[in-house]
């Protein structure tokens, strides 16, 4: 390398980018070679210069690399990208998003702590939490999403961490973030947000109160269905806690999935709009359909929070649930008639998919427990995709024809 190649400029001045722009370009350091793309890093571990050097680096004393499971240049422009995004400090690539809310809960949590998990949320998050972390002392409860006054009630002393989807799945139902994290904080506990169905484009938790958030980079991130990640953001001194399990349990993002995901969110903000309007027609459409009994998506009018959803969001997400007549039969009819939409339970997809959450995602859960999440047998999840609109109602009309 020349030493007029050491003094150019490789790298962008940021300052005061738009989001758009931190979409692209943020977190990327060239290397000597001057790529313009994000170079791929396939690699486990690291070469040292000296002893002396892998040493330093082993115990934290100089910043580098010492091995892919917890320090990868890939991984690292990913997680600095969506920090830029999310205005967080510091973020934490893991495998999925089911880790990265293992990762959460295992490094800031303890035996004998207390956690308030919103009762409206992924079905395997409450699986998570019921059937494993309680095994190591962790103590849950399940308040109402929207019941600001059921969370306060139901913090205790030894509370840690309240934890939320919101809008949730399936059915677009929020809470006041700002009210819940002054909630949170008067009595010394942190508010974790699952941001998966807006993503950063459509709303930033961290600036509305919340200490961390987290996605399943799996969905939207992505966005094209192919690979499979989450992440973890907040202040430095809670990723620290994070980045130490990681480091010791392992539940690593790849470089080549960190990479898919960085081309992601080079078109986030586009994307996400054109699935906000695609959807909005469709639930508005839905809405006058004889067959369907209630549509849940937080863009329309009828929808309790609708005034909410556009005070926190700058749009309502592509996620469209809605029940129809006849219970599971007529659910189960409806789905089978389609003949383009994708039946399957993965969302944030270029295609649009069509699923029946009481036996999919939410089947785990036990009739009880899916009452109390508003998960009926006659619910059908639609996450609606970049078809033409067009081409989605014509399908959606062989199941409407099925009723």
């Amino acid at each position: 390398m020349t030493q007029e190649w050491e003094a150019g400029r490789l790298d962008s001045d940021l300052e005061g980018a738009a989001f758009d722009t931190l979409a692209v370009r943020a977190g990327q350091r060239r290397s000597p070679e001057g790529e313009h793309g994000e170079a791929m890093f396939l690699t486990s571990s690291y070469v040292f210069r000296t002893a002396a050097d892998a040493a330093a680096r082993f115990a934290g004393e100089v910043p580098g690399n010492v091995y892919s499971r917890y320090t990868n240049p890939t991984v690292r422009t990913f997680e600095e990208r969506i920090a830029a995004l999310e205005g967080a400090e510091q973020a934490v690539a893991t495998a999925s998003g089911m880790s990265a809310i293992l990762a959460i809960a295992m490094s800031l949590c303890s035996a004998g702590d207390h956690v308030l998990v919103s009762r409206s949320v992924f079905g395997s998050t409450i699986s998570l939490f019921e059937k494993y972390l309680k095994r190591f002392g962790i103590e849950v409860d399940y308040p109402a999403l929207s019941d600001l006054a059921g969370w306060e009630a139901a913090i205790k002393p030894n509370t840690k961490l309240l934890f939320v989807e919101s809008p949730s799945n399936p059915l677009a139902e929020l809470v006041d973030i700002p009210a819940l994290a002054d909630i949170a904080h008067a009595k010394g506990a942190l508010l974790v947000v699952d941001n998966c169905f807006c993503t950063p484009a459509l709303q930033q938790p961290l600036k509305l109160g919340a200490d961390i958030v987290m996605h399943s980079a799996t969905k939207y991130i992505d966005g094209q269905g192919r690979t499979m990640g989450g992440v973890v953001a907040g202040r430095a001194e809670h990723m620290k806690e994070v980045v130490g399990f990681l480091r010791t349990a392992g539940p690593t993002l790849s470089p080549f999935n960190a990479w898919v995901m960085m081309k992601g969110l080079e078109t986030l903000r586009v994307r996400m709009q054109a699935h906000c309007a695609s959807a909005l027609e469709i639930a508005r459409w839905l809405e006058t359909q004889p067959g369907v009994e209630r549509v849940y998506y937080s863009g329309l009018e009828s929808h309790p929070q609708h005034e909410l959803a556009k005070r926190q969001q700058k749009g309502f997400g592509a996620v469209v649930s809605f029940e129809v007549k006849g219970g599971k039969e007529a659910a189960w009819r409806f789905i089978d008639a389609t003949r383009m939409i994708s039946i399957t339970t993965n969302l944030g997809d270029t295609k649009t998919t069509i699923a029946h959450p009481a036996t999919t995602s939410h089947g785990r859960l036990s009739p009880q427990e899916r009452a109390n999440a508003g998960i009926r047998d006659s619910l059908v999840r639609l996450a609606i995709g970049l078809e033409d609109v067009a081409d989605l109602k014509a399908d959606l009309e062989r199941g409407l024809a099925a009723l």
